[in-house]
């Protein structure tokens, strides 16, 4: 299957590095360019992409402004088609000197983010994740920002599906917010993968959450952990 990419940059060198470099990836396609967040915004209409490489600081509309728009519709605008097409997944490129933005970008959907100075390999494997329905993120940076910005006011009420959680669940919560891979979910519980991935699939079911990353912030908001949590 080719995944169809479209890079988001108002740097026109920096888009071209890009293409350069997926280009070179039979299973990758980049089906377009915007220079900023509202020309994203209609390119996403216009060519479809599986995943999206998003700048956050951008003229007209920023990234932030433009993931927010994007994965807040329920499906594409086509009114030919049978099924609304999902979203799609959309990868923050940063060099964290904006980190608040990174941080609301996740809370709004956003499946990851690199640094634009990441290794090609970081680059090529998170489109991979991010199309397949994973979530890209490096969890000392996440818990990072989260730290930064979730703790600096009260924590949120818990939502309603936290009083559904069994004790399990409440414990695979922790461990997702710390950052831990299923794999290593799996150890610390001394449990096959696949029952920590069943597990992991249930508190975001129960939360109504999209993924991985929503539940780090969520569990930061409401105070479910904290620095002295997780040290």
């Amino acid at each position: 299957m080719t995944i169809r990419v479209l890079l988001v940059d108002d740097e026109r060198l920096v888009r071209a590095g890009l293409r350069m470099i997926l280009s070179a990836e039979p299973d990758l396609e980049v089906v377009g360019e915007a220079a900023d967040g509202r020309e994203a915004i209609a390119a996403v209409d216009r060519h479809r992409p599986d995943v999206v490489l998003m700048d956050i600081r951008m003229p007209v509309v920023d990234g932030l402004e433009a993931t927010r728009r994007i994965l807040s519709r329920v499906g594409r605008s086509d009114p030919a088609a049978e099924v609304a097409e999902p979203p799609p997944r959309v990868i923050v490129l940063t060099t964290f000197e904006m980190d608040e933005y990174v941080y609301e970008a996740l809370k709004v959907g956003a499946s990851g983010f690199l640094r634009k100075d990441a290794p090609e390999t970081d680059l090529l494997t998170s489109i991979r994740v991010a199309a397949d329905g994973g979530s890209i993120f490096s969890r000392t940076v996440t818990e990072r920002l989260v730290r930064l910005f979730a703790l600096r006011r009260a924590p949120d009420p818990e939502p309603p599906g936290m009083t559904e959680l069994t004790t399990r669940e409440l414990e695979v919560f922790g461990l997702i917010a710390k950052g831990l891979s299923n794999r290593e979910i799996a150890s610390q519980l001394g449990v096959t993968e696949h029952t920590a991935k069943t597990h992991v699939a249930h508190v975001l079911d129960k939360l109504d959450l999209r993924d991985r990353i929503q539940a780090v912030i969520l569990a930061y908001e409401t105070g479910a952990v904290g620095p002295s949590k997780t040290s």
